[in-house]
Parts: structure tokens; sequence; C-alpha cells
């Protein structure tokens, strides 16, 4: 058991790493989504693939490179849900939860069916940028450039989103919208509109996370759905609407299964759920949420 290959061990944790650097990514935009409007997202992951998708195509239709859909794809797909935020999920806000994820289940369906019928269920390549390609020889082990770049980019992106709802003005109407919208109305706040843009925002950091994505795996319909099962229970361990607990039990969870694919390969599809288990029946609200 302890005889592993240091290579191994640091390959698998690097894997882990990146896996959890998307977890990350994924758990934020719905920890937003949920802690400012309380909709459980589940088109989320649909979102996550039409960024992916938005970037091949932007690659091969238009000619432009992964820099640039780094750049235009979020905001594309942030559109397209603050749209589906205005004439959708707005009708939902005063119902039960259960009406929200019922919603977003079926839009995940009917986008995943759009894409399947137009681009076929195989997956299809996405080259990694030529300023990203090669590797470092760290001595215990070769780190590809490109996966280095998703980690700390990832992780920028995940504390920057952090801060901005913590300790800046912004996120503080943010986060006293969510508690008395009225009050902060009166305030001559438009509080629809933010509503709208924090939206937009979450489905835009999982557009951005598929643009990331895209040279990483294929390209294809279901990457959002065989991933979001996952980035749910990675949220419900964090605690609902838990931006820290996002980021932390993202990348924590990752590295979980990593580890555990070389310690016990056979639990590694399922460590993350059997923690979910036990955070729940010791904690409910999750590792960093709190009780109602």
């Amino acid at each position: 058991m302890f005889d592993i290959p240091i290579q191994a061990l640091m390959g698998q944790m690097l894997i882990g790493l990146i896996n959890g650097s998307f977890y990350a990514l994924l758990s934020l935009g719905l920890a937003v989504i949920f802690g400012l409007l309380n909709i459980i997202n589940f088109a989320h992951g649909a979102f996550y693939m039409m960024g992916a998708f938005g970037a091949y195509l932007l690659l091969n239709k238009f000619g432009l490179n992964y820099w640039w859909a780094l750049v235009v794809v979020p905001i594309a797909i942030g559109a397209i849900g603050m749209v589906v935020e205005r004439t959708m999920l707005v009708r939902l806000y005063q119902l039960d939860h259960l009406y929200g994820l019922l919603l977003t289940f079926g839009l995940a369906l009917i986008l995943q069916g759009l894409f399947r019928n137009e681009f076929g269920s195989s997956g299809l390549p996405y080259a990694i940028p030529s300023q990203l390609q090669g590797g470092q020889n760290l001595g215990f082990m070769f780190l590809p450039n490109y996966r280095g770049w998703v980690i700390v980019a990832s992780l920028v992106v995940c504390l920057a989103t952090w801060f901005v709802i913590e300790h800046t003005r912004l996120g503080g109407y943010l986060r006293a919208a969510t508690e008395n919208p009225q009050l902060v109305q009166a305030f001559g706040i438009n509080v629809p509109r933010m509503i709208t843009l924090s939206f937009g925002f979450g489905i835009a950091l999982a557009a951005f996370a598929g643009v990331m994505a895209a040279p990483i795996y294929q390209v294809s319909p279901l990457m959002g759905a065989d991933l979001i099962i996952v980035v749910f229970a990675v949220v419900v361990i964090g605690g609902m609407g838990s931006i820290m607990g996002s980021i932390v039990t993202g990348f924590g969870l990752g590295l979980v299964e990593g580890l555990t694919k070389v310690f016990y390969p056979e639990a590694s599809t399922t460590v993350i759920f059997i923690i979910m288990t036990i955070v729940l029946l010791i904690r409910p609200a999750g590792l960093f949420g709190t009780q109602e």
C-alpha cells in the first residue's frame, strides 16, 4: 500500500487538482445562484457543455482562438442565462424550490438533446493553445503547462469572486438583496436587475469552466451531465449557498478523489458521495453552511 512511486502519487494528485478546479468553478456558480436566487439550477452542467461547444465553434467557424473564447464565450452564455432568468425563472421565485429544479432539469435535457442532434454523441477534439503546449519537469513529476494554467486560473477566478461577494460594497448589496429585497429596493437599487446579472454571472462561471475543459476533455453534449451530479454533491458538502465552502470543498474533494484512485481505486467513483452522506449525517447544513 505504501510502496507507490512518488511519480504515480503526484500524478494522481495533479489529476485530482484539475478535477477539483472544475468542481470549484461549477459549484461556485451554483452557490452564487442558489445563495442569491434560491434556485437549484440543474441546467448548470448544460451551460458548462455549451461553454465548451462555444469555444469549439468559435475556433472552427470564426477562427477565434482559445484566448478569445475565454472572454467571448462566458459573456455570450451568461447573456443567454440572463434571458432564461428573465423569461422563465422569474416566475418561480415565490414557489417551492422543486419547481425551479424541475424547470432547469427539463431545460438541461432540451439543450443536451439539441446539441446531440446537431453534433452527435461522440466527442470532438479541441487543441491546446500553442502558448500552453509542453510542460515542466519538476524532478518528481512532469507538469503539463496547460494543466497548471487550469489550476491557477480557476483558483484566481474563485478567490476573486469570493472577495467581491464578501468584501466589497457590491457584494454587500447582493447579500442584502437576498435577506430583504424590499429594503434594498427602497434605497434606489434595482434588485431585479441585480438578480438577473447575478444569475448571468453564475452561468458565465460555468461557461468559463467549459472553455477551459475543452482542450482536456473531448467536447461532447453529455460532458455536463456526467459532471453535474458530482458538483451537486460538492455543493451539498460545502453548504448550499456558501461561496468559500464551494471553493474549499471543490479543490479538496478533487484531491481526495485523486488520492483514492491511488490507494483504493474501486472507491474512486463513490468516495465523494460517501463523504456527502457522512457530512449530512453529522452537519446537515454542510461544512461551511449555516443552519436555517
